[in-house]
């Protein structure tokens, strides 16, 4: 059982975008000859980010397919019926994940009280990403916008014909993020099987994407000059293989 909090790492990277972003502003009217689906914007800026619950929720259901558990789940994120139905489980891989995610993502509210003792608190926290200034400013110059409209539809594979037209807002491939997560370290924690397997997420969310439209080539990134705490560990990242699970 956690007892003490011993640091909180702060980890910082570029986050930029080789394909346009769509994060949906949930938007309750449609504009004739305007975006049907706008991006989430800050209310006083007007500028688009990337809200920091989007990458959390992505990020944690790419390492619970990974560690194999979805399907203990029920496709719900890791509970506590599903941890001891794991504890009877033989592949100890797969309980060892299935722990350390907990740990990083936390755990339903509604949790025993001996299992939240024995986890903790969550120890990942995410900040939203905001545009970084520069790429801001550089935009402003050319008097580009900060978002592109992309028009889609469905075509009728018999006749050929485009159907349901509608416009997509989407923050364009090339803009670049402030991204920024912590780390808290407990006396019970291994620091490294900790931070291997938030890389190991940083790289799944690489391979897959975040967003909506992601299977359509949305949401496509990578992260650069990954920083530990002011140390660049960007080496490290890239080195993640994402699918050995023994090293997370």
């Amino acid at each position: 059982m956690p007892t003490q909090l011993l640091k909180i790492i702060t980890l910082e990277a570029k986050l930029e975008l080789l394909s346009g972003l769509h994060i949906g502003a949930g938007n309750q009217e449609i504009h004739i000859g305007g975006i049907d689906n706008a991006v989430i914007k800050h209310p006083y800026t007007d500028q688009p980010y990337i809200p920091g619950s989007s990458v959390k929720g992505r990020m944690r259901s790419l390492l619970e397919w990974r560690a194999g558990v979805v399907g203990e789940a029920n496709g719900k994120p890791l509970d506590s019926k599903t941890l001891k139905l794991l504890e009877s489980s033989s592949d100890a891989q797969k309980k060892m994940q299935a722990q350390t995610i907990v740990r990083l993502f936390g755990i339903s509210g509604d949790t025993s009280e001996e299992i939240s003792l024995a986890i903790g608190p969550s120890r990942l926290s995410f900040w939203d990403a905001a545009l970084t200034a520069e790429w801001v400013k550089e935009r402003e110059t050319n008097r580009e916008k900060l978002t592109e409209a992309k028009s889609e539809n469905v075509i009728d594979r018999i006749r050929g014909v485009a159907e349901h037209p509608r416009q997509t807002e989407r923050v364009p491939a090339g803009a670049l993020f402030d991204f920024r997560l912590t780390l808290k370290v407990l006396d019970d924690d291994d620091e490294n099987v900790l931070l291997d397997t938030v890389l190991a997420g940083m790289r799944l969310l690489e391979l897959d994407g975040i967003g909506g439209s992601s299977s359509r080539g949305y949401g496509k990134l990578r992260f650069t000059g990954l920083l530990y705490n002011g140390e660049n560990i960007q080496s490290r990242l890239d080195q993640i293989d994402p699918f050995k699970l023994n090293a997370a």
